[in-house]
């Protein structure tokens, strides 16, 4: 189902008034500014429209209409500005997918009109982003669901696009592959579910997979994720550990991706609130986000080996629940003294990275749907980023503008440590003030790294936003995969 990514056919022609004629549905890329649309098929009635409605191409939103031949053809125009940014574009492009998301097309037509090869190729790119991610559906479980709309072409006129968009179908599939999974209701995708559906895929994809179950794990002194794990009524939490190796032998340094997978969150003993446990089966995005990216490096046969591990649990609440002042002895020796049962992100992931930083990996990702704090900080349109590496500080930025899905850094300083020292462990879960968690968090998680590698931090603020965000129409945004498609084919990262 992921797989799944209609035809595209592209033609370098300028687009004709007959061929027009013969779609319902049509999106029209046009310059912002000094836009000729006389020259184009109907453009003096679009003209018309559009001084009617006082419609400004440079506005950065679509203008949709349907032109006067016998298709009734539906047209959303935009406006492409070179100095927009990709956020920009990507958001001016959801707009103009979803103005045909009532006729549920089977076929879409893409004209770039009098753009600049760069412009058109920016401005392509987005669209075709942008239709990838509207013509996916998500989870459904009406009685009398919705038929879905099934796009089986898209024609794109004016531009060809030298690699096909195979980066932008790559990151498509991951994304929808994120947003899907992090979509399934909690008695859908509980840890046990969650893991035979990956492991389905997996043998799919050819990926080794191992896993660390509740025995596996206990013998290894995987306290901090066990202490999560103990309130759940059914064993079925645990770490798994995918790997894919490219075909050809690679001298490439390795990859670990690392994602919180929390299928409900209750807040344990400190119980959220209804308010604030609504959409807690969203809390395991940040896995559904590493495999996504995962699934992505694989279409893309990326040349170095990729680990990616998935802490798969739930935090419940019952009789056997961990509770405020446990101490209880992570993987790597440390103790932890509890404060807030709601902070188990960063429980399962200190165990999982340290199993992950054990096999000596050059970068390691993490993402975690982690802090309310972040999201404070930065809303929900853009995502926290923290790394133990100040020289990727302006890197991470750039990767964030460049892929549309931006970031802003936050510090690490080593005085922020003083806020987690326990009178009775090695180091406190965290404070019970609500000052700065996300660097807080952060400062926690770092402390369970070995062998130095490169880490980057992603807080998902970002991985819920109410009615869309960039290129994505639906409130689960899968945000990540584009981001680390950038860091690591762009900015190069991983060196």
């Amino acid at each position: 189902m992921y797989s799944e990514i209609p035809k595209i056919r592209q033609e370098a022609n300028r687009l004709a008034q007959k061929t027009l004629d013969i779609h319902a549905n049509a999106i029209l890329l046009v310059p912002a500014k000094d836009a000729d649309l006389n020259s184009l098929p109907y453009g003096k009635e679009i003209a018309q429209r559009l001084l009617r409605a006082s419609h400004k191409l440079d506005s950065g939103k679509p203008f949709a209409t349907e032109i006067p031949n016998k298709t009734g053809t539906r047209v959303s125009i935009g406006g492409v500005d070179p100095d927009s940014s990709v956020f920009e574009l990507l958001t001016l492009a959801r707009g103009m997918v979803a103005a045909h998301k009532s006729h549920k097309p089977g076929q879409l037509l893409v004209a770039c009109l009098g753009l600049k090869p760069k412009e058109a190729e920016r401005a392509c790119e987005a669209v075709m982003a942008a239709i990838l991610a509207a013509h996916f559906s998500l989870p459904d479980y009406k009685s009398k669901p919705a038929k879905p709309a099934k796009l089986r072409d898209i024609h794109i006129y004016g531009h060809v696009a030298s690699n096909g968009y195979i980066r932008t179908i790559a990151e498509a599939r991951g994304n929808n592959l994120a947003r899907y999974l992090t979509a399934l209701p909690p008695n859908e995708l509980t840890p046990g579910n969650y893991r035979r559906r990956i492991e389905k895929l997996a043998r799919e994809y050819g990926w080794k997979t191992e896993f660390l179950d509740i025995k596996k794990l206990k013998a290894r002194g995987a306290g901090a994720f066990l202490a999560v794990a103990q309130g759940s009524p059914e064993p079925d939490a645990g770490i798994l550990h995918l790997r894919y190796t490219p075909k050809k032998k690679s001298t490439k340094p390795a990859l670990a991706l690392v994602g919180k997978g929390i299928c409900f969150d209750t807040g344990g003993t400190n119980l959220k609130p209804a308010r604030h446990m609504h959409g807690m089966h969203e809390d395991m995005e940040g896995s559904a986000v590493a495999l996504g990216t995962l699934l992505a490096l694989t279409e893309l046969k990326a040349d170095f080996s990729v680990d990616c591990w998935l802490a798969l649990a739930q935090n419940h609440i019952g009789p056997k629940a961990y509770k405020q002042n446990d101490v209880v002895k992570a993987a790597n020796g440390k103790t932890i003294e509890i404060i807030h049962t709601d902070a188990e992100g960063r429980m399962v992931l200190a165990d999982t990275l340290y199993f992950a930083s054990q096999q000596k990996p050059k970068l390691i990702v993490d993402y975690a749907t982690l802090t309310g704090a972040c999201v404070g900080a930065l809303s929900t349109r853009m995502s926290g980023t923290l790394t133990n590496r100040e020289k990727l500080v302006p890197v991470l930025i750039d990767a964030g503008n460049a892929s549309g899905e931006r970031v802003w850094p936050f510090p690490l300083p080593k005085d922020y440590e003083d806020a987690l020292k326990s009178d009775i462990a090695d180091i406190k879960q965290c404070t019970l003030d609500s000052d700065a968690d996300h660097i807080l968090a952060a400062t926690f998680l770092k402390k369970f790294l070995v062998n130095d590698p490169d880490w980057v931090h992603v807080d998902l603020s970002a991985g819920n936003h109410k009615g869309g965000l960039a290129h994505i129409p639906t409130d689960i945004t899968g945000f990540g995969v584009r981001f680390t498609l950038n860091l690591l084919m762009d900015q190069k990262i991983l060196r």
